[in-house]
């Protein structure tokens, strides 16, 4: 939203276009060019209005652990980690940051009922005019994004720090409070165990029994994967906010654990 006191851009072009050409090259240039960043305002809310609805129409029969509000707040959380490690100075990282953010999970494995939706974002981008190398650079975010490639505890060190900010933020909403809910959300969806003493967590974990989660309870999920992100965030910025996150996820598994055995 335009703050107040502040015009729609659509006002300040209306304004500019009707201005008489001017005989002084410089004035004329400097014109040329608030049109033309005018424009690119313009046509970027209209793609982030359209990248919304989209969330929203394609995960609609998504539980509530993956769906479009789980994307609004990667979004919301990833714009202020980008702002706090300095992104917000380029108008294209945060247009970057902003798609990938809310089309990180449109396609996701775990829900994905059709191939084609496979192809979903990457047409949806082609779709809105969005330059090539911003395309590829969204795509490779939301493909590079998943824990899935860090399953053994290793962070990876190739990145880009739009791809960091992203990532983090998708983190951040996997732990603490809400991460808490979110994962007892998925785990009842998937009918999964909520606890079972004699299952243990598994330690040895590879990128492919990971994806298998056929013996796995609600709870496990805490230790194999939850409370291994605070250790891979990548922006400093991330990296703070998830420690308060983490101490709450710990604090709750304490008190979850005794209340299990009677002990509370």
């Amino acid at each position: 939203m335009w703050a107040i006191g502040h015009p729609h851009p659509q006002i300040i072009y209306n304004k500019i276009i009707n201005f008489e050409t001017c005989s002084h090259p410089k004035l004329n240039f400097l014109l040329e060019s608030i049109k033309a960043e005018v424009l690119w305002k313009m046509g970027k809310k209209e793609i982030i209005r359209k990248a919304e609805e989209l969330v929203e129409k394609a995960m609609s029969g998504n539980d509530a652990s993956h769906d479009a509000a789980h994307a609004f707040r990667v979004r919301d959380l990833a714009l202020s980690l980008a702002h706090e490690e300095t992104l917000s100075t380029s108008p294209d990282s945060i247009l970057i940051v902003e798609l990938a953010a809310l089309l990180h999970d449109i396609g996701d494995y775990k829900y994905v009922r059709d191939p084609s939706e496979a192809k979903i974002v990457e047409e949806f981008l082609q779709g809105q005019g969005i330059e090539e190398g911003m395309k590829i650079k969204i795509l490779n975010i939301i493909k590079g994004m998943g824990f899935k490639e860090e399953v053994g505890g290793l962070a990876n060190t190739n990145y880009s720090i739009e791809l960091g900010v992203v990532q983090d933020a998708d983190r951040l909403d996997a732990i603490g409070a809400i991460g808490i809910a979110r994962c007892f959300t998925f785990g009842g969806s998937r009918h999964r165990v909520l606890h079972d003493p004699r299952i243990e967590p598994r330690s040895d974990l590879s990128k492919e029994n990971y994806m298998n989660k056929e013996e796995q309870t609600t709870v496990n999920h805490f230790h194999e994967k939850l409370l291994k992100l605070k250790d891979l965030m990548k922006t400093k910025a991330g990296k703070k906010r998830a420690e308060k996150r983490h101490t709450y996820m710990e604090d709750f598994l304490k008190e979850f654990y005794e209340e299990w055995d009677g002990r509370a």
